[in-house]
């Protein structure tokens, strides 16, 4: 399992892939990357240190993301990725949440008071329909405005059934609309019942994937582990 890389294209920064507790909402249809979690806070400590050691700051930008949440992370890990951006003059640092913690976001900002926190949502499309009942992502609004509130950039996932070049389309859009960048997953064969729909990822392929290839404000994802981390 590779946790620590380098994004060099686009916006330049360093990435790690922490463990904590585990996803704590765990009901997305499509996802088994919760499985990498342990409950032992001090084992995933241990670990957490070993892959932020890597980091150098040398983009002054850091993303961090888990099976899950940031806020499954112990508080020890919290405190050490603050230290770290302090000491290594890390200006910005994402961070991954599930929109059920929207209403605490605002005290992790706070928290991180001497960065510019982007908050990332797992949205995966605006099709209400699709997302809630097929996806299963548990975001019961329906209005972009409401949704993008608290969070400044998303993931989107295509290549599932169902899906269009038009409704690509349209959702990365609405995507550039209501938040400052998106990142695009193309769904990849994992353990769940979801399965990726090869017709439609020729398509994004085709059609999509060359409009945003070099747009500075979206990240494409054909394979999961495209930034370096994962397995």
């Amino acid at each position: 399992m590779e946790r620590y890389s380098k994004i060099l294209t686009k916006r330049k920064r360093e990435i790690v892939l922490l463990r904590g507790s585990g996803c704590a909402y765990k009901k997305c249809s499509f996802c088994d990357y919760h499985l990498d979690k342990c409950p032992d806070e001090a084992e995933n400590f241990a670990l957490n240190s070993e892959v932020l050691a890597h980091v150098t700051g040398e983009f002054s930008d850091l993303e961090v993301i888990n099976s899950g949440s940031v806020f499954e992370l112990g508080k020890n890990t919290l405190e050490l990725i603050k230290q770290i951006c302090i000491d290594k003059n890390i200006k910005t640092v994402h961070f991954e949440s599930h929109y059920i913690y929207r209403d605490i976001i605002d005290t992790l900002r706070r928290y991180f008071d001497n960065c510019d926190v982007k908050m990332k949502l797992g949205l995966e499309t605006f099709d209400y329909d699709f997302r809630e009942k097929v996806l299963m992502k548990g975001i019961p609004e329906r209005e972009p405005s409401i949704i993008c509130h608290n969070f400044d950039e998303a993931n989107f996932l295509f290549g599932i059934s169902e899906q269009s070049v038009e409704s690509m389309l349209r959702y990365i859009t609405l995507g550039l609309e209501n938040f400052e960048r998106i990142c695009i997953n193309v769904m990849c064969e994992n353990s769940t019942s979801v399965k990726p729909d090869k017709s439609v990822i020729t398509d994004f392929v085709e059609h999509v994937y060359p409009l945003y290839k070099d747009d500075e404000r979206v990240d494409i994802l054909i394979n999961n582990t495209d930034f370096g981390v994962g397995d």
